[in-house]
């Protein structure tokens, strides 16, 4: 019985079939490749740095407690800082994201889109 997502009569796995095919000429092109690698050269090693570093303050929490509890001033010790950190590590990373796309992927982006948007209109 159809969803509705689905017309009448279709199934999921029909799905590849129904979309657009300009979709496909662009995705086989070599912009949309560099595109991808541009998008993946930064999110990779930002994801491996980030939970490399997390993991370092998990396991310091763990297996490093008195190096943790270390206080640095008044109240506030080596694992708060760590922990607030984490929050800056975020921030950072998201900034620097923002930045490496508008330079980086926005660009190629756009000039894709301009692809599409001019061979969907040959298409129709």
């Amino acid at each position: 019985m159809p969803t509705t997502h689905e017309p009448a009569g279709s199934h999921g796995h029909d799905q590849a079939a129904r979309h657009d095919p300009v979709y496909d000429h662009l995705h086989a092109s070599d912009e949309f490749a560099a595109l991808r690698k541009a998008y993946r050269g930064f999110v990779l090693p930002a994801t491996v740095a980030f939970l490399s570093w997390y993991l370092l303050y998990v396991l310091m929490s763990n297996y490093a407690t008195d190096f943790m509890a270390i206080q640095v001033v008044g109240n506030i010790n080596v694992a708060l800082v760590f922990g607030l950190l984490q929050f800056a590590t975020t921030f950072l990373i998201a900034w620097l994201y923002s930045r490496y796309s508008n330079k980086h992927l926005d660009p190629g982006a756009r000039a894709l889109d301009q692809r599409y948007r001019a061979e969907r209109a040959e298409v129709r």
